[in-house]
């Protein structure tokens, strides 16, 4: 059944891609939400659809948390944590960066997972105690120790108050660290697989929704990296802080983030 779980989430998660690539630079219709740079397209609505009913058709009784929809809720031990197109802004843009992520939980432990960037045919996936691949490959983080080594990525969430004006001090104080560089993709599902699969050495944001991290916190976990909330405590299934890394440079990055 566990096999099962992770095949469904990489399918629909695929199936999303193709529902991406259909749209991706046409004409298509975007509306606001809550700001007026939070967006919505035609192309997260109808990824969204698609990978429902893929789950559906092979685990009826299970539950959703979606970013677009709300679904009744069942009486399962399982959910499935679903961003249909993370990186909305940046699609909406022509930019190619964004994926599909689909995760599935069982109760509050995250089992299965996979991020598909369509744009690169890049399909990051994990298992729980299986380790991470990406397109059939095993990956693991980078193994470094110092942030002078470190290219590190962060995000910002919708918040053009307190949170930006405190990230970009923190910021500044990684740069005084004297790290690589630093990169806001737009993506989180793909920025926790960068840092998955070695391309980054640690993420961090100060707010995200269980669908923008659920799968990509698994893939970390899986190739050996580390997961936490803000203060290096456990991250809760629901809107939360998230500082991702290769293990190595977790404490060192909480102490920046923190301090």
């Amino acid at each position: 059944m566990s096999k099962d779980f992770l095949r469904t989430a990489i399918s629909a998660a695929r199936q999303a891609g193709a529902v991406h690539k259909k749209y991706f630079n046409t004409k298509f219709k975007i509306r606001k939400k809550s700001t007026s740079f939070d967006l919505v397209t035609v192309a997260d609505i109808e990824a969204e659809k698609k990978i429902v009913s893929v789950i559906k058709n092979n685990f009826k009784g299970h539950n959703f948390l979606c970013e677009e929809n709300k679904y009744a809720p069942r009486e399962s031990e399982y959910t499935w944590i679903i961003d249909p197109l993370d990186g909305t802004n940046n699609f909406a843009s022509g930019l190619p960066i964004f994926s599909a992520s689909v995760a599935l939980a069982k109760k509050d432990q995250l089992i299965a997972g996979a991020v598909y960037d369509v744009t690169r045919d890049e399909l990051f996936y994990a298992q729980k105690g299986k380790g991470a691949y990406l397109n059939g490959r095993k990956i693991s983080v980078k193994k470094i120790s110092n942030l002078q080594e470190a290219l590190l990525i962060t995000g910002f969430y919708y918040d053009r108050g307190r949170e930006m004006f405190e990230n970009l001090e923190k910021i500044k104080q990684f740069f005084l660290k004297r790290i690589i560089g630093l990169r806001r993709l737009g993506s989180a599902a793909l920025d926790l697989c960068y840092v998955a699969s070695g391309r980054a050495g640690g993420y961090w944001e100060f707010e995200l929704s269980p669908w923008d991290f659920a799968a990509g916190a698994l893939i970390v976990s899986e190739a050996g990296g580390k997961v936490t909330a803000r203060h290096g405590e456990k991250f809760p299934l629901g809107k939360s802080p998230i500082v991702a890394s290769n293990g190595l440079l977790h404490k060192k990055m909480l102490k920046i983030i923190n301090s």
